[in-house]
């Protein structure tokens, strides 16, 4: 299988929103149609602060995303980037797609002289993190969610 990786375009959301839908099942959060036009509205203004990426096929299908952003590291006295989102279909998994998408992702936050690349998943993620074992160094930080 080959793909690309490119960010995403204004043409590409009736294709980027089952991908969506499907990570946001993935992790037992449905994407109501008014979350997908708000998070869509983010990736394409420009003015949120969120970016996104797509794999696309050689048939123009769109098979994985990525979500990323910038944040500030004050101790570091620098910049990372933040990888909020990354799913692959479940069909295309194994091909390298996430591996790429990491990759640009890496190559985007180098390119803005970032200090690292961030992310979390669930702890019974299992399959993701093979993957993210062979690419990352697994951090003993616990995170905490406080709801507003």
């Amino acid at each position: 299988m080959t793909f690309d990786i490119r960010p995403v375009r204004d043409g590409d959301f009736f294709n980027w929103l089952p991908l969506f839908a499907s990570y946001g099942n993935f992790y037992g959060t449905p994407v109501p149609d008014e979350k997908a036009l708000l998070v869509w509205s983010w990736l394409t203004s420009g003015t949120h602060g969120v970016s996104g990426l797509v794999a696309q096929n050689d048939d123009g299908a769109l098979v994985g995303l990525a979500h990323y952003r910038t944040f500030a590291r004050p101790l570091a006295g620098g910049t990372g980037l933040y990888l909020d989102d990354l799913f692959v279909n479940a069909d295309d998994r194994g091909n390298g797609i996430g591996t790429a998408l990491i990759g640009r992702v890496t190559e985007i936050a180098a390119s803005q002289h970032a200090g690292i690349v961030r992310w979390v998943t669930a702890p019974d993620n299992d399959e993701a993190q093979v993957l993210y074992d062979k690419l990352a160094e697994r951090t003993s930080w616990i995170t905490y969610d406080l709801t507003v």
